[in-house]
């Protein structure tokens, strides 16, 4: 919905005249702005053209629009506070209240009664502005990341400064970047210790280029949610410059499955059996909160010093997916995609089960049920020719294998999700758990982390980096130089460049961008930007 100047203005005058009582729903609008001339009193960011349409939210006589904030601002309703990379909050446009997104449609409080400033450090009376005064307040998360510039407006790309001091590069200096311990689609991986306290951390640098900031904030709120799970890779923190993100999560220093599936050749079963345990309770807590990984592989399995199984990336996750419901985003790992995924079939957590028997196949047999071959000689027509047969043709599954392995691997790897394993809408996990494959594991122990891992990694150096691939740890530690189109258009224009592709993946020395993937339709070539990963786009 498209409003002019005069209809917006009698639009302000019915809100405004509204009773301090919470209306039946809010209201959505798209505004058509024109540029003004900045004052001082306003520190509002102009449009950057004639008609740029900016959505706002009308609730009780509140304007809202979306806000992003990383300054100690408290939120008016629950008091909470709105900063920290990646939370949405609103702002009215005519009392400059802050309300968390979530928050906005429980203003009871009219407009211009309130006055608050952006940098606002203390909460007003919750009381006054909840809708129920007798609703309980929660009270501010003491966890909460604070401490960053606020950037203005959900369509606006900050520059990396405000004020004259730049964003957050100073947390930089108190790491000292070690090693290299990764390299991916993403970005690197780096081994950093921090200064003063000598701790080690792995730090992801993203650079905004490489990813968009939609991405971002959900890994961050994924992130945030593991750090209560034994399997799942924390966040520590993260930092904001500029031109790129840090990541600090915790320093796994056992190296990937992939690392050790080289050593091995294969898994015993006793080992097979452990981690997979322990990966399928990490993927019930995921499904249980609402998150899709979608990118379940050995390469994104580590171990920690113990043994113990940790799952990182969350790269491709999709959040705030509910039981029942379903995405249709193409992403995820070329050996490593469910058959519904490549058939363009809208799909729900049955994908992270299907990951779950590749990933336990190739620990047992050492290559994935569909390999994919590394020759470039015809690389699109033979990915194209893998993955027509990972439609029609079942899985070879080893006859030296034992019964319950052969077993568990064919439950997961059916191609109807409807009758694959752990995917029962009524039983679910409880399949996985009662299959004989995993009998006499103890999943209560299992869930403490309390059962003995039945291989320790060997750490020896002052860095721990034994068990991380030499190609990478052998590399220099420096960052790649920005590109000054991206460093300033970053968020915008990288983000719109996405939206013409479905995804694309790294072929040999090139990026290949597929449209779609069905007969007769050729494989472009993209030369711009090479990819390890499916890059998606959507939902």
């Amino acid at each position: 919905m498209c409003l002019d100047q005069s209809s917006w203005d009698c639009l302000q005058k019915d809100t405004e005249a509204l009773p301090p009582s919470f209306p039946e729903a809010p209201q959505v609008f798209w505004v058509q702005e024109q540029p003004k001339t900045p004052s001082p009193e306003d520190k509002s960011i102009c449009c950057r053209a004639s008609g740029h349409l900016r959505k706002v939210h009308c609730a009780n006589g509140h304007t809202f629009r979306s806000k992003r904030f990383s300054k100690h601002a408290n939120c008016a309703v629950c008091s909470d506070p709105t900063g920290g990379f990646g939370c949405k909050a609103y702002k009215c446009m005519h009392c400059k209240i802050l309300v968390h997104k979530k928050c906005h449609a429980l203003v009871r409080v009219p407009c211009k009664h309130h006055t608050l400033h952006d940098e606002c450090t203390m909460p007003i009376n919750q009381v006054s502005m909840a809708l129920d005064p007798k609703q309980e307040v929660v009270s501010p998360n003491p966890k909460s990341h604070v401490g960053m510039q606020a950037i203005d407006d959900e369509n606006e790309t900050n520059t990396g400064e405000e004020n004259g001091r730049p964003l957050c590069s100073s947390a930089l200096k108190d790491f000292d970047f070690l090693r290299v311990l990764g390299r991916g689609s993403y970005g690197k991986v780096l081994l950093a210790r921090h200064k003063t306290t000598d701790h080690l951390y792995a730090m992801k640098v993203v650079r905004k280029d490489d990813e968009n900031l939609i991405r971002l904030q959900v890994e961050k709120q994924i992130l945030e949610k593991s750090l209560n799970h034994p399997y799942l890779v924390g966040l520590h923190s993260c930092i904001e410059t500029p031109t790129r993100f840090f990541f600090i999560l915790d320093y796994i220093s056992g190296g990937d499955l992939t690392y050790h599936l080289q050593q091995f050749g294969i898994f015993p079963k006793a080992h097979v059996r452990f981690y997979s345990g322990e990966i399928s309770l990490a993927i019930k807590f995921l499904h249980e909160h609402e998150i899709l990984h979608r990118d379940l592989k050995l390469e994104n399995l580590l171990l920690d010093v113990d043994g113990h199984i940790k799952i990182t990336d969350y790269n491709l996750c999709k959040a705030g997916l509910k039981a029942g419901e379903k995405t249709n985003t193409f992403c995820g790992t070329l050996s490593y995609l469910a058959p519904e995924i490549i058939r363009g079939e809208s799909y729900g957590f049955s994908v992270d089960w299907w990951n779950l028997g590749t990933v336990m196949f190739e620990m047992m047999v050492g290559e994935p049920p569909y390999p994919f071959a590394d020759s470039p000689k015809n690389s699109d027509l033979n990915t194209y020719k893998v993955l027509q047969s990972m439609l029609e043709r079942e899985v070879n599954i080893p006859h030296h294998l034992s019964v319950e392995a052969r077993s568990i691997l064919k439950g997961l790897l059916k191609k109807e999700p409807e009758v694959r394993l752990g995917c029962h809408p009524q039983r679910g996990f409880i399949d996985i758990k009662e299959h004989p494959f995993f009998n006499n594991l103890d999943w209560n122990m299992m869930g403490k982390q309390q059962v003995p891992p039945p291989f320790k990694t060997s750490i020896g150096t002052e860095f721990r980096i034994e068990n991380f691939d030499p190609e990478f740890t052998n590399e220099p530690v420096q960052l790649t130089p920005d590109d000054s189109y991206f460093m300033n258009n970053a968020l915008l224009d990288f983000g719109f460049w996405l939206t013409k592709l479905l995804f694309m993946i790294r072929l040999n020395d090139e990026a290949i961008s597929f449209y779609q993937v069905c007969k007769h339709i050729p494989f472009v070539a993209w030369r711009h930007i090479p990819d390890f990963f499916i890059y998606y786009t959507g939902k």
